[in-house]
């Protein structure tokens, strides 16, 4: 038999016994202490206590089990026994005239009996010093520890310990559901990212293609107006043209060779700005193929359907409308902290090397907890409602984004809009500067018009070439920002 077992078993007798007497004799005669048989049949009584006690701790350490261990100092030990001592004196004092303690034993005398004084002692030593060391040799001494120390015994052994949440009432559940919205969250925030990069690559690239038009229309006017000076030099050579008109001309090819050079510094600086977005460290030269010179459509006219179509498409609101959707799961489960858990645990092992007393090779064992909280200082209900403003406040976010979204959608579309009226205008005006300019060059070359009607003429169309090349690149990257605030 154990240690625990054994010393369990006297315990639950030993109380048995001593209620059973207690219910079966009334209480005792007052002057029992007056009697010799009192203190000679209270030694017997403890004497076998004490004889049990130490066949029990005999089943282990005995010395270890009984906590029978030399003080570290004697003179401590001896200052702490007698500031026990007061201590308990001045709490008898204190609470004997409302406790009664002497009516809860019955031994107390009615009246003192000098001729009776030896027999009155000796049972108060008994009582006082022999009582007390045999209670504490059983129960602080045993008794703790044969419940308090496991390793009474040598052994090696191995073993696993599994643990296994049976319910915490829906806690677990709505903390994995809020991690796997932020999960989604995430997803959607890397596709904004991508659509951000998109639409700053789409700006870079049109805006490269628009200064790549206007580079080739500024050359363009440089070898058309070069041309014509070259053609009113040889007139003024021959005296057909005054020297006012080649000066004019050479005005002009100058005007020219300035907008070349303009041209080209804001070509460099777009292609510079697109080879950026493109991870292109180093400088590289490259010719761009303009691939949208197909008809271009019209946007769509209805600007509410494309206000639906964000609110459904676009990635950057989905993922902060699945931010809001965790952290309203995480606030239910912080309110689900005021709710019990309950868990398995098992443990099973073997024990190949071990004691004698260790009669099993294995061990095993199984229990369910329940954990119910009751109070931690509002902990729990401060962290609920911060984890209910968290989310009132995502909420207000969602709001405030789809407010923003719609205002963004409905502004992108009037440009977008415009920019494609734009291009239909600009290109009635190409026509017409082109048509002017060739009645301008006749008139010219026939001697009905001026120099300065020639150059007014070239000057127009240049510019109608450049608005022309630079409506078709706006209309397409507004039409890319319509896209993109419609998350397309």
């Amino acid at each position: 038999m154990s240690p625990l077992a054994a010393w369990t078993t006297f315990v639950v007798a030993f109380a048995s016994l001593s209620y059973a007497v207690r219910f079966t004799d009334g209480k005792p005669d007052p002057n029992v202490l007056y009697e010799w048989s009192t203190a000679a049949n209270a030694l017997i009584q403890y004497a076998v206590i004490a004889l049990i006690v130490y066949a029990i701790a005999g089943l282990g350490q005995r010395r270890m089990l009984l906590a029978l261990r030399r003080p570290t100092s004697w003179w401590v030990a001896l200052r702490v026994s007698v500031a026990i001592g007061i201590g308990m004196a001045v709490l008898s004092g204190v609470l004997g005239p409302v406790l009664h303690p002497g009516r809860e034993q019955g031994v107390t005398p009615d009246v003192w009996r000098p001729s009776h004084a030896a027999e009155y002692v000796v049972n108060g030593l008994v009582i006082c010093i022999v009582a007390p060391v045999v209670e504490e040799l059983a129960f602080r001494g045993l008794g703790y520890g044969v419940l308090n120390n496991p390793s009474v015994f040598e052994r090696a052994g191995a073993g696993v310990t599994i643990a296994q949440l049976i319910t915490d009432f829906g806690r677990t559940r709505n903390l994995v559901a809020s991690a796997g919205l932020r999960e989604k969250a995430q997803q959607e925030s890397a596709l904004a990212t991508a659509a951000d990069v998109t639409l700053a690559v789409d700006e870079a690239f049109y805006a490269a293609l628009s200064a790549q038009a206007q580079l080739m229309v500024a050359q363009q006017t440089v070898d058309t107006r070069q041309t014509t000076a070259d053609q009113v030099r040889a007139l003024a050579q021959a005296k057909l043209r005054s020297d006012l008109d080649l000066s004019f001309a050479n005005v002009n090819l100058a005007q020219a060779k300035l907008l070349l050079l303009d041209a080209q510094n804001r070509k460099d600086a777009a292609f510079t700005s697109l080879n950026e977005l493109l991870g292109m460290e180093k400088q590289a030269i490259y010719l761009l193929v303009d691939e949208s010179n197909r008809t271009l459509t019209e946007p769509s006219s209805n600007e509410e359907d494309l206000v639906r179509q964000a609110f459904r498409s676009r990635p950057d609101l989905a993922a902060l409308d699945d931010q809001f959707q965790s952290q309203k799961r995480f606030a239910r489960a912080e309110h689900d902290l005021n709710r019990p858990a309950v868990s398995a645990l098992g443990a099973v092992g073997g024990t190949p090397v071990r004691a004698d007393q260790i009669t099993s090779s294995w061990y095993g064992a199984v229990g369910v907890n329940m954990s119910i909280p009751i109070f931690n200082g509002f902990l729990f209900s401060a962290r609920a409602q911060e984890a209910d403003y968290r989310a009132s406040a995502l909420q207000a976010q969602v709001h405030d984004l789809r407010d923003r979204i719609a205002r963004d959608v409905r502004i992108t579309w009037l440009q977008t809009n415009t920019a494609f009226q734009r291009v239909t205008v600009t290109a009635q005006l190409l026509q017409q500067a082109n048509l002017a300019l060739d009645l301008a060059q006749t008139r010219y070359k026939l001697g009905l018009g001026s120099i300065v009607e020639l150059s007014q003429a070239q000057l127009q169309q240049t510019d109608a070439q450049i608005g022309n090349s630079t409506a078709k690149y706006e209309y397409l990257t507004s039409l890319s920002r319509l896209k993109y605030q419609t998350g397309q």
